[in-house]
This record gives structure tokens, sequence and C-alpha cells, in this order.
């Protein structure tokens, strides 16, 4: 099947006064209708970076480039309106705003309470948005419930709620367009472990109904739940890409295998170090410095599915 997403070359970089922050760097991925990708790696990897030029959410201090190209007759789209493919990321604002946003891709915010109209109780933010997409407001309760939050819920101001129920609100502002694209950035912060199995269910569901998830996360058991493929990102590049189901059960990059092994079911052994700064990347591989198989080879960037000149042996891949 024909991704519904293809990204080329995205790079981001953000300009400040005596730096310049290299925020991703020719992301390549792809994802298809039905298909639940996974992106994680740790906190300011440039996981959310990723979810926010695709949308063109990002400051006007921040330069992309590369491609971004979203099909729009794929299985799942709305058939019929215009072009059959538009660049995320070349498009304008007029067309993110006007034909993406919402009704081609859903996206759920990582801080809802800054997405969320303070002067709107939560049922009529529903209403709005399902009736701005087309949609009956009368399916409002619905749809809360549908993202885990009781009906009576929506009838307090976003001030009013929790932090999990904020998440739950925005979660369902995002499906209230029924999107066939939904990029989930951390959509389980704050919500506890029931919740968090419900919101991912309710991924897992809109997959399996034809739809794609672009899954934005630092909590790989929640990756390993859902995910049919992950990408594993560090220092703003894609370092291992592949099916969810071989990378958890042999790692190839020796920081993939240091994720896992800070797993509590696994060694509950945190990697040595700390990630480089985003404004002095080293040559070649950013993780050498923390990588006990690095070599002179390291100094070249390396590519591939397994971003590595000395990628992991099945042997010495734990049971």
């Amino acid at each position: 099947m024909n991704p519904l997403l293809t990204i080329s070359g995205l790079t981001v970089r953000f300009h400040l006064r005596d730096a310049v922050v290299q925020a991703a760097t020719d992301i390549d991925l792809a994802v298809r209708p039905g298909e639940l990708l996974a992106v994680v790696g740790e906190s300011g990897c440039g996981k959310s970076v990723l979810a926010h030029a695709l949308l063109g959410l990002l400051p006007a201090n921040a330069t992309v480039t590369g491609r971004a190209t979203l099909t729009l007759d794929a299985p799942g789209a709305t058939p019929g309106r215009g072009a059959a493919s538009v660049d995320l990321l070349g498009c304008g604002e007029k067309t993110l705003a006007g034909e993406i946003r919402g009704r081609r891709v859903g996206l759920i915010p990582q801080s809802p309470a800054t997405a969320l109209t303070p002067v709107r109780r939560g049922r009529r933010l529903l209403a709005e948005t399902l009736a701005a997409h087309g949609r009956d407001p009368g399916l409002a309760d619905r749809v809360a419930r549908d993202a885990g939050l009781d009906a009576e819920d929506l009838d307090r101001y976003p001030f009013a709620l929790s932090g999990g129920m904020a998440q739950r609100l925005a979660t369902a502002l995002a499906l209230a367009g029924d999107p066939p694209l939904l990029i989930a950035d951390e959509p389980t912060s704050g919500l506890d472990r029931p919740l968090v199995e419900h919101t991912l269910d309710l991924l897992r569901r809109r997959c399996d109904d034809g739809a794609a998830v672009l899954l934005i996360t630092h909590d790989l058991a929640a990756a390993e739940r859902v995910a049919d493929t992950l990408a594993v990102m560090y220092a703003g590049r894609i370092v291992e890409h592949r099916a969810a189901d071989d990378l958890f059960r042999a790692p190839g990059h020796p920081y993939t295998r240091g994720l896992l092994n800070a797993l509590p079911d696994r060694e509950f052994r945190a990697i040595p170090g700390h990630p480089p700064m985003l404004t002095a990347l080293p040559e070649g591989c950013a993780f050498a410095a923390r990588c006990e198989r690095v070599s002179s080879a390291c100094v070249i960037q390396p590519a591939g599915p397994v971003a590595c000149h000395h990628p992991l042996s099945m042997a010495e891949v734990p049971a």
C-alpha cells in the first residue's frame, strides 16, 4: 500500500542570536494507511519539532527544508478535493489552515492546556470543532467518551480540568474532524495507567479502521504495545527505523539497545553520559561519545535503517 505521508530530507534549524540549533536533520519517514509509526527517543531529540514542522507550527526563527508529501486521495482520505497530493512543508499557511490542520491531519498536542480556548467550555469547543468539519455537533458526547472523557466534564472550562482531563479533551478535538492522519505528540502524558491504555487502544483502533497514526512518545512500553513501525531519534536524526517487533526483539543500533536496557523489565540501567548540544553537534555519529563500539569510522555520518558503522549482531542482543 502506498504511503499516506512521505517525509524526505526534513531538516529544521532554529536561528538564535549567537548559535544555530540543529533540531532535525535529514529525516526520512513514511506512514501508510492502517499503520501506527512511533517516533521515540530521549527528551530534546527533536520528536516534537518533527510534528510541528509538518503542520507549520514552528516559530519565526525556524527554517525548514525537505519535503513532506501528503497523499490526499489515499484510503481513508476524502476523495475529490483538488490535487492528489500536497507538500506540507511548501504549501503555505493558507492551505495548512484551510485544508490540512484538523481536516486531513489531526494533532494531539503535547501541552493541551495551551491549545484550549480558555473562555469556551469543553462542550462548546468540541461542538464548534465538529461543526467546522461538517459533522453533527450533537456528536460531542460520543467523541468525548471515545477519548475517555466523561460527558459531564464537557461542561467545565479548561482551567477547571485536571491535566489528564485536558489531555483527553485535546484528544477529542483532534478526533472531531475524523482525519485520515493523526499526529499524537505525547498523548498519554498526565494520564494514569488505565487511561494510558485506553488512549493507546483508541489510536490502535483508528489504524485498524484504515487511518494512519504518527505517535511521538518517550514511553517505550506504549510504543511496544501499539506500534507497527518504530523510528528511534537521537540528536535530531533517525538512527534506527524498523518493524517494531523486530526492533524490540533485536535492536540494531547501540543507542536503541541503551534505551531498551533502561526499561524496568530489562536491565533498568541508564545510558552513560548525555546527548550533545544541538548547537554544537560533532562531526559524524552524534552518539559516538556515549558508545562503547566507537571507532575511527564514526567520524563519518552513517546511513541506512540502522545508522551505525558497527551495528549489533544477533549474538549480542539480550534474550
